[in-house]
């Protein structure tokens, strides 16, 4: 089966919302930290990370939200943000700090993966990464590789990137690490498409407008994409 990662971005309603994505059937929260400047995501993440610094998610609150989310579910929870939060924070207590609060690995969206070769994280490629750069991704990745299915940011699109199928095609090549495809997966037949080249599919922007209604309509998008993928 086709694992399924849903992102949240980190909030007071995170943990109920979470336990909404379990009972949906995804495999892997992905969670975001928010940042005031988060160049790789597109309006909805953005609004959403706005939203959240307005209501006081720092650093430290985010690492508490983890921890309540972590008291929740079972799912594998993964902190998403920029390295400009981690060179505040400390990039040791950050990593420390977040394990100890439940994160099983971490993605620095901005960061090279030659950089900080230390900090144990998800590697992302996308369409425009050399081959060179796609093997040290996949040499220094945490489990499986972030492939980033268009160049741009994050954000529902109407259609699946056409450049999945050739990125997919030069990372096989390179690694047999498990590959999940996102950036622009907004619904159950785009996400089915993803799968069918990828090992699995990660939804942000529409599990984020999708939980503007709630819970319990979370749920039901988070099971339309499962059934999709089984």
């Amino acid at each position: 089966m086709k694992t399924l990662v849903i992102y949240l971005m980190a909030g007071h309603e995170t943990p109920e919302l979470a336990s909404a994505v379990e009972a949906g059937g995804a495999d892997v929260l992905e969670i975001g930290f928010p940042f005031s400047d988060p160049l790789a995501d597109g309006p909805v993440v953005r609004r959403a990370a706005e939203r959240a610094l307005a209501a006081g998610m720092r650093t430290a609150a985010c690492l508490e939200c983890l921890r309540d989310v972590g008291k929740r579910i079972d799912l594998p929870l993964v902190p998403m943000t920029y390295a400009a939060l981690l060179e505040a924070y400390g990039w040791e207590r950050f990593a420390s700090d977040a394990r100890a609060a439940g994160a099983t690995s971490l993605i620095v969206a901005d960061l090279p993966a030659d950089e900080q070769p230390e900090l144990r994280r998800v590697q992302l490629v996308a369409p425009t990464t050399t081959d060179e750069r796609i093997a040290l991704a996949a040499e220094h990745t945490d489990g499986w590789l972030y492939l980033v299915t268009v160049t741009g940011t994050t954000g529902a699109r109407s259609e699946l990137s056409p450049a999945l199928a050739p990125l997919v095609e030069r990372t096989r090549r390179v690694t047999d690490v498990p590959l999940y495809a996102g950036f622009g997966v907004s619904n159950p037949a785009q996400a089915a498409a993803a799968a069918e080249l990828a090992d699995g599919v990660v939804v942000g922007s529409a599990a984020l407008l999708a939980a503007e209604d709630g819970p319990q309509a979370l749920e039901a998008f988070v099971s339309q994409l499962r059934a999709a993928l089984a």
